[in-house]
């Protein structure tokens, strides 16, 4: 329930997917961007949260990347995307 819960907070997975799909440490900036400019209040928060569940974690250069665990986080969703697809082709 724990993992549901942070994962079902706004934005969440947005910034789990930009992170895993630059491949590269990306700035808070450039993330802020890419994920259609949300807030810097929340993308700090959310960032927060995947920083204390191990999930995310800051360069010595502040930027973001996924850690070992947030990579397996992406490996454990690819089920779900591609359930997502077939869905979405029947929509």
């Amino acid at each position: 329930m724990a993992a549901l819960d942070l994962l079902g907070r706004r934005w969440t997975l947005r910034v789990v997917w930009e992170l895993h799909q630059g491949g590269a440490p990306i700035g808070f900036r450039d993330l802020q961007r890419r994920c259609d400019a949300m807030s810097s209040s929340v993308l700090s928060a959310r960032l927060g949260d995947l920083r204390e569940a191990g999930i995310a974690a800051p360069t010595d250069e502040s930027a973001w990347h996924l850690t070992p665990l947030g990579e397996d986080l992406v490996t454990a969703m690819g089920p779900l995307l591609d359930w997502s697809h077939t869905w979405a082709a029947r929509q």
